[in-house]
C-alpha cells in the first residue's frame, strides 16, 4: 500500500477515486503509565511513557486505514493525515484518514 500525504504520487496516475477511508482508535493511559509519567514530569524534558503511548495509537489508527483502503480495493493512500481528540480525561481518539485510489505506474 502507497500511502503519501500530498494529493498526487510522482510516477503514477490515478485510474480511479475510491473515497474516504479511516482508521480510528480510542485508548487510555493505565493508571501505572499515569504516575510513571507524573514522575518523568517532575524532572522534564521527554516523557517517554506517553511518547510510547501516542506512537502506539498513532500506528494502530495507520494499520487500520491501511486495512480500510484494502477492503476498498485501493492500491494507495493520497492526502493521509492524523487527527487527535480528548474525549474525556485520560481517554484520546486517534484518527488516520485519507482518500483512497487506484494508481497504475507511469
Amino acid at each position: 500500500m502507497l500511502v503519501a500525504t500530498t494529493n498526487d504520487l510522482v510516477g503514477y496516475r490515478i485510474v480511479e477515486h475510491l473515497g474516504l477511508v479511516r482508521g480510528v482508535t480510542v485508548r487510555s493511559r493505565s493508571v501505572i503509565g499515569n504516575i510513571g509519567g507524573s514522575i518523568q514530569s517532575i524532572f522534564g524534558g521527554n516523557l517517554s511513557i506517553y511518547t510510547s503511548l501516542a506512537e502506539t495509537a498513532r500506528q494502530e489508527a495507520y494499520d487500520l486505514l491501511v486495512q480500510h483502503a484494502r477492503e476498498v480495493g485501493a492500491n494507495a493512500i493520497l492526502a493521509m493525515r492524523y487527527d487527535a481528540n480528548e474525549i474525556m480525561e485520560g481517554i484520546t481518539e486517534v484518527l488516520a484518514y485519507g482518500t483512497a485510489v487506484r494508481v497504475e505506474a507511469l
